[in-house]
């Protein structure tokens, strides 16, 4: 067998703790073993059936060959008008559509971090270049940490578990790792895993920072149609952040399209032009008959949304309810549909644990920068929701 020399940013990466789980789940599910699966972050609904027809009736009119790379004209201006409701400047030639959230970071990324040369350390122990400065919140989606090290970055993290997981409390932990060498900030709110819903003042100190700095910031807003009781506010929308804010979102979540793949980035037009190369030699465009989906998913599923949001809402009230009746305080999120769930400081132990005896999967925090805590997701049933705490007391884990 060939020894393959391996690229240094496939080092730089370990496998997904989200996927490793889930993978245990379906070995034991394959052996005749029943899991409640709290693991994966996806909705447990399906597509609504009027963008389900419209991929239908798209693929019925032959749109099946290539689009412009950037994506379709059509959905680039309804992606502009969603954004531009949201308070932000954008126009189509600001959008760029993906396929998936996951591609337009990796284009983002790719399009602004210069990486460390991948050469090995010398014999000083030092490597001759280390990459532009990446700062993350912890905990932090995991694909950030794994983007940011394949494009040679060098990770500065802030730590918002003694917060509750909010922004501003952490706003002077945050002045104090932003400076001049830092190239990228990335802000999720709604979070991936806390669920937290940053508040304006959080974000108007994420804008200073950036403004002084000179830093661009990935506003994460893949979240934004789940939230409760609380408006989320686009990072973009702020006074002085439209030409310090790429903001990310895609049609995973709020439509129940994770499988569809289909993600966008709105950006100066400056930024537009030099990532859509990564784009155009990469995966080219996303999906056509896809792209008119997405059409149809932000003109007409309000109120298909409200119902999915809704149920989350219920759920996520629920699942606190019954952990605070076991005794355990659980942060909980005015937004996404996770929870941290407080465990022993061995998180990675826990959740092997829970899911080999008690038969419950759930990701480690330390995935996601947190060590202590197990990520849940509350995108299942409320039968399998009470289900699943049940085998974590019966169990001794909570």
């Amino acid at each position: 067998m060939t020894d393959f020399d391996f690229a240094s940013r496939v080092d730089r990466v370990e496998p997904s703790a989200t996927l490793a789980i889930s993978n245990l789940a379906n070995e034991l599910e394959a052996d005749g073993i029943d899991v409640v699966d709290l693991s994966v972050g996806e909705p447990d609904f399906d597509t609504p059936e009027n963008i389900k027809r419209a991929a239908e009736d798209s693929l019925a009119a032959g749109d099946t060959g290539y689009t412009s790379s950037n994506g379709i004209p059509e959905l680039r201006e309804a992606i502009a008008e969603k954004l531009r409701a949201d308070g932000i400047d954008c126009a189509a030639d600001n959008v760029v559509v993906t396929p998936g959230g996951k591609q337009a970071l990796y284009e983002i990324f790719h399009t602004l971090i210069d990486g460390a040369d991948g050469r090995s350390p010398s014999a000083s122990g030092t490597s001759s270049r280390t990459g532009d400065e990446v700062v993350l919140l912890d905990p932090a989606w995991v694909s950030y940490e794994a983007q940011a090290k394949m494009a040679g970055a060098d990770l500065s993290r802030v730590d918002l578990s003694p917060y509750d997981f909010q922004l501003e409390p952490a706003l002077d932990d945050l002045a104090e790792t932003v400076s001049d060498d830092t190239e990228l900030l990335v802000v999720n709110s709604p979070s991936n895993p806390t669920g937290a819903v940053y508040s304006d003042a959080a974000l108007e100190g994420v804008r200073d920072l950036a403004v002084d700095h000179d830093v661009t910031v990935i506003s994460d807003e893949m979240y934004d149609e789940i939230t409760y009781g609380v408006e989320q506010t686009s990072l973009g929308s702020l006074d002085g952040m439209g030409e310090h804010t790429i903001t990310v979102n895609g049609f995973s979540k709020a439509y129940a399209m994770t499988g569809w793949r289909l993600g966008y980035f709105c950006a100066p037009e400056s930024f537009v032009s030099q990532a859509g190369k990564i784009q155009s030699h990469s995966v080219s465009c996303a999906v056509n008959f896809v792209q008119h989906a997405g059409i149809e998913a932000l003109r007409n599923t309000d109120e298909a949304v409200g119902e999915m949001r809704e149920a989350f809402r219920e759920r996520r009230d629920m699942l606190a309810d019954l952990f605070a009746d076991h005794g355990v305080d659980v942060p909980v999120g005015d937004g996404a549909f996770y929870m941290m769930l407080p465990v022993s400081d061995d998180d990675q132990a826990w959740c092997e644990g829970a899911i080999e005896d008690a038969h419950v999967a759930t990701v480690p925090g330390s995935a996601f920068g947190t060590p202590g805590y197990a990520r849940l997701s509350y995108a299942a049933s409320t039968e399998r929701l009470r289900e699943g705490v049940e085998r974590l007391a019966d169990g001794g884990y909570i």
